[in-house]
Formats: C-alpha cells, sequence, structure tokens
C-alpha cells in the first residue's frame, strides 16, 4: 500500500532518525512512501525507504521536479504550494505524522476529513482526535504496525 509520511521540514536528529527508521520499515514490508519530497522528515523518510530498496513519490510544491531531495523516485511537481498538502495526504491509503509545524498540522486536517487512519509519532494532538482517529504511538515500529492494521 501507498503511505503517506508528513512532518518538518527542519529537524533534531532523533526526529530524522525516528523518520528514516519509518521509511526502512515501511519498504521492508512492501510499501510505498508518499511524502512532500523536500527536507527533514521527507528526506529521511526517502532516504529509509531507498535504502530498504523501496519506491518513493515526492509531491512538490513547486514547479520543478529536480527541487525534491536525492532519495525521491518519482517527483510529482505540482506548482501549489502548501495547498499540495492534500494532494500528499490522499495518495496514501494511511499517515505517519512524524513531529511536525502548522504545514503538517494542516495535512493531518485533510487526513482526518478524508477519514485516513493516523500514526502520530511525536506530532501535534488536537483535541478530541487523540485516541480516536490519531493513533500516537512510542515508535517507528509502532508507527507501521498501526497503519497495516488500520488498513484492511
Amino acid at each position: 500500500m501507498r503511505v503517506s509520511v508528513i512532518g518538518g521540514s527542519s529537524v533534531t536528529d532523533e526526529q530524522y532518525r525516528q523518520a528514516r527508521e519509518v521509511g526502512r520499515r515501511l519498504a521492508e514490508r512492501g510499501h510505498t512512501v508518499v511524502c512532500g519530497g523536500l527536507t527533514g522528515v521527507m528526506e529521511a523518510v526517502c532516504a529509509g525507504a531507498s535504502e530498504a530498496g523501496g519506491h518513493t513519490i515526492g509531491i512538490l510544491p513547486g514547479e520543478r521536479r529536480a527541487a525534491a531531495n536525492d532519495h525521491v523516485e518519482t517527483a510529482i511537481a505540482t506548482g501549489l504550494g502548501s495547498a499540495r498538502n492534500v494532494l500528499v495526504v490522499m495518495n496514501g491509503a494511511a499517515v505517519v505524522a512524524v513531529d511536525g509545524g502548522s504545514g503538517t498540522l494542516s495535512e493531518l486536517g485533510h487526513a482526518l476529513n478524508e477519514g485516513r487512519p493516523v500514526a502520530g509519532l511525536g506530532t501535534h494532538r488536537i483535541a478530541g482526535e487523540t485516541g480516536e482517529r490519531i493513533e500516537h504511538v512510542e515508535t517507528p515500529a509502532d508507527a507501521v504496525a498501526y497503519v497495516e492494521s488500520a488498513v484492511q
């Protein structure tokens, strides 16, 4: 299945490590990674997936496919700016959120509106959604296990 991975474009070393592990685990389980294609969580998840032989798709905000990070296999230029966030979410059957700022928060809103299961790894907690539609997890392994169990 395709899994959208969302998160901050600027991350700590630990957040980068977690996102990279999410990508690796998804690829090892045969899943395709969909992300925003740029830096931070997006770069880390693509690096992990690529190292494990997985396929990565980057849905970019700008008009140049060349702007994608080096680990994106399929770059999709949209020219939509942050409006591309809905496309990132819509192209996955489930979502893993690692950390993140306001862009990640908008993607979480789109995921909830579209009924996508969400695993949150150190990301936003939204009142009324925690434990109901966002499953906050402790590890990358937990995140992958949750999205696999939530999509049948």
